[in-house]
């Protein structure tokens, strides 16, 4: 017996991505710049070759240069590190001051989202992806995300100001698949989306997951290695797996900062 998903169990891109009568250079532009035209598909490709692997002051002037034709909106000093990938970037739009390292993905594809929206004065490390499966990603001014970190939506996932992310954390705004019928595979049964909402003055240690439906509040901090799968109300300190509340910032003496012993 056949197990192959069902066409309406697929996106309309997923069903244009597998569907045979599609050439693949057509699923190539569909992916990559999610929009028809040659004229844009050879400028894409053209500013790609040129930008990535050119390395140092000249790699830099360039993509200054080149990128803003690309995207969306490119405030003025942002700088783009080599090797980005960028998908539909009509929908990713970047604030003034950025800094973006070596290898970073912008994703924003979707065929009905608004894409990936970055604030001033924000730096994305080295290895982020940041991705959207049709839905919406904001990250607010003056945050900070280290190597290696994901951030996914298919919904909407908004990243307020002043966020401080150590390495390896994940955003997984993928919603909740159904699995609860044994007689089809999980793919058919869809699942329920709500999006993640975090506010602002964030301190996420490393290997963080923040999984989908949650909220995190102003002046949060979590530890190294935290699950969290609930709210978080404002100024707590929160750890563990799945995590818990085990301080409360507001609480302190003289409104401390917590100490260092609470591992983030």
């Amino acid at each position: 017996m056949s197990h192959e998903p069902r066409e309406e169990s697929k996106t309309e891109l997923q069903s244009q991505l597998t569907n045979q009568k599609i050439s693949a250079l057509k699923k190539y532009q569909m992916m990559t710049i999610g929009r028809s035209g040659l004229w844009r598909l050879i400028k894409y490709e053209l500013i790609m070759l040129i930008c990535n692997r050119c390395s140092g002051a000249l790699g830099y002037f360039l993509r200054k240069i080149l990128y803003p034709r690309l995207l969306g909106h490119v405030g003025k000093g942002t700088v783009f590190g080599r090797d980005m990938t960028l998908r539909h970037p009509h929908k990713i739009r970047v604030g003034d001051h950025c800094v973006f390292d070596d290898l970073v993905v912008l994703d924003a594809k979707g065929e009905t989202n608004q894409g990936i929206t970055i604030g001033d004065n924000v730096i994305i490390a080295r290895n982020t992806v940041i991705s959207c499966k049709n839905g919406n990603i904001t990250i607010g001014d003056n945050s900070n995300i280290s190597l290696n970190c994901m951030i996914h939506s298919e919904k909407n996932v908004v990243i307020g100001p002043k966020n401080l992310w150590a390495a390896y954390c994940y955003i997984i705004g993928g919603g909740k698949h159904n699995f609860d019928r044994i007689d089809m595979p999980i793919i058919q049964q869809g699942s329920q989306v709500d999006g993640i909402q975090m506010s602002e003055d964030i301190w996420l240690g490393a290997r963080v997951t923040i999984f989908d439906g949650c909220s995190i509040g102003k002046g949060v901090v979590i530890g190294a290695g935290s699950l969290v799968n609930k709210d978080i109300p404002d100024y707590k300190i929160a750890a563990g797996v799945p995590v818990k509340i085990i301080k409360d910032r507001a609480g302190q003496k003289g409104n401390e900062s917590p100490s260092e012993s609470s591992q983030t």
